[in-house]
């Protein structure tokens, strides 16, 4: 057990190869941190600590993750709220001191950065089976096979006259994940070989799956997508 620091909706233990984070759960804490529940980030994923002032008084302490080594900041590709980082810890104001305390302790036992995006993914992903509702089909994930079934009130007839879709990880090369939170949001299934060229839209390729109002929230989509990812990068 090591030190801990706690603030709002997490608590940071600070152990001797890397941080462990725990989320809270609860209505105010975001949803996708109650999805994540625990995450730990070893010190060869975190490339720099940074501490500076937050929103009405306070001061947020943020472990900069080193890009390449971890599987949802890579799906997430820069798409995430600041309140939704979950590399960043709100505190109160109050707390600086001891809050640049841990950041000095922190940057003093990161490994030199060289620069490089590791060969792998440092920080394990969302565990597997994992499913959620879009706006076309709904998406499943066991962690050998991505699987869409589409919903007759929403799927286009192009999906419809594919059927539903099943993709072994091995088949694909990576993944792309746009925000339900802007406009046309989706997951996509990069395939390794594609006889023909993926349609641009999202809704005719029965490789994707679209968002909506209420489907393929962040907290759902992103740690299936992560899952995803790193299962094809294994």
């Amino acid at each position: 057990m090591g030190d801990v620091l706690a603030g709002f909706h997490a608590a940071w233990e600070f152990e001797s190869d890397s941080v462990l984070i725990r989320f809270e759960r609860g209505i105010r804490t975001p949803k996708l941190f109650q999805a994540l529940g625990e995450r730990r980030i070893p010190h060869e994923a975190i490339s720099a600590v940074t501490l500076s002032p937050g929103k009405r008084g306070t001061v947020v302490l943020h472990a900069v993750p080193r890009p390449g080594a971890d599987p949802l900041m890579e799906a997430a590709a820069g798409q995430l709220k600041e309140n939704c980082d979950p590399y960043r810890l709100v505190l109160p104001a109050e707390r600086e001191t001891l809050a640049e305390y841990y950041a000095d302790e922190l940057r003093a036992q990161l490994p030199p950065d060289d620069g490089e995006s590791p060969d792998r993914f440092l920080v394990a992903p969302p565990e597997a089976p994992l499913q959620f509702k879009a706006y076309d089909g709904k998406a499943s994930f066991d962690g050998k096979l991505v699987s869409f079934r589409w919903f007759w009130t929403g799927a286009s007839s192009a999906k419809w006259k594919a059927g539903d879709q099943s993709f072994p990880v091995t088949d694909l090369s990576g993944i792309e994940w746009r925000s339900p939170e802007v406009f046309e949001g989706h997951l996509r299934l990069l395939r390794r070989e594609t006889p023909v060229a993926q349609p641009a839209q999202a809704d005719q390729d029965p490789a994707a799956v679209v968002f909506g109002l209420g489907y393929g929230p962040v907290h759902e989509s992103l740690p299936f997508a992560a899952s995803v990812l790193a299962a094809v990068r294994a």
